[in-house]
Formats: structure tokens, C-alpha cells, sequence
């Protein structure tokens, strides 16, 4: 099991970011694998939003459809459990400046049990979740 976090979607569907080329080789890895794949609701709302400031609207509506319609993945949404746990953490990481999208990701990967994230950012390890693919 694997939670995909905004900066693995943004960085398959953007060229020119600078971790374009690991987030392809990392999203084949997984097709390879058949890991079960998780996301949110709110991280497809980021990244459907970045992506369309970055790439343009129609490419990020474009883009949605084909997430959305895949049933690749497993899209949780946070009811009001996942929430307040959320607010917890993100007081709890207020200093480290951790968004509280990625304070509801961290709750629901506790909820599901989901240990590793598909994710570029360190807020994933400091939260206890094994990055993947694994920087080392």
C-alpha cells in the first residue's frame, strides 16, 4: 500500500520539473508492483490546481478525467475524525510549516494503515511514513 501525495503527480505531468524523470521512473515502478494506491480529495485538489497554473487549465481538467476515471486509484476523504486529528498535527508541526493537506494525508495513512508515501517532501518522513521511492 502507498498514499501518492501532490509532488509525485505534479512531477509526472510537469517536464520541466526538476524531479520529472524519478517521479516517471517511480509511478512505472508501481505499475510494475501493483501496489494498492491511495490518495485524497485534497491532494487531487492541489494538484489539479497547481497543475493547471503550471501546465494550463485544460491540461489539468484533461489530467483529472484520466485520474478520476481510472479507478487506479483509492481517493479517501477525510470525515470528521481524520480532520481533528489533522488540526492536532498540524499544530503539532507548526514550526516545520507542514501544510495541513499533508496534516490530512498523515491521518488517513494512520487510518488505513499506509506506511509508505509516494512523496518529494521531508514532512512524509518527519511524520514517521517510509519515503518512496527511497531517497537513499
Amino acid at each position: 500500500m502507498i498514499f501518492i501525495d501532490t509532488g509525485a503527480f505534479l512531477a509526472r505531468y510537469v517536464a520541466e520539473d526538476r524531479l520529472h524523470a524519478v517521479a516517471v521512473a517511480g509511478w512505472d515502478r508501481l505499475g510494475q508492483e501493483r501496489a494498492a494506491a491511495f490518495t485524497s480529495n485534497l491532494v487531487l485538489s492541489e494538484t489539479f490546481t497547481l497543475l493547471a497554473r503550471r501546465a494550463g487549465y485544460a491540461f489539468a481538467a484533461e489530467r483529472a478525467r484520466h485520474i478520476l476515471d481510472s479507478g487506479a486509484l483509492t481517493i479517501l476523504r477525510p470525515g470528521e475524525r481524520q480532520d481533528r486529528e489533522a488540526l492536532m498535527l498540524f499544530e503539532k508541526f507548526a514550526d516545520q510549516g507542514v501544510s495541513f493537506t499533508d496534516c490530512v494525508s498523515f491521518a488517513l495513512m494512520r487510518h488505513h494503515h499506509i506506511k509508505r508515501a509516494f512523496a518529494f517532501d521531508r514532512h512524509f518522513t518527519l511524520a514517521g511514513f517510509d519515503p518512496w521511492p527511497d531517497p537513499r
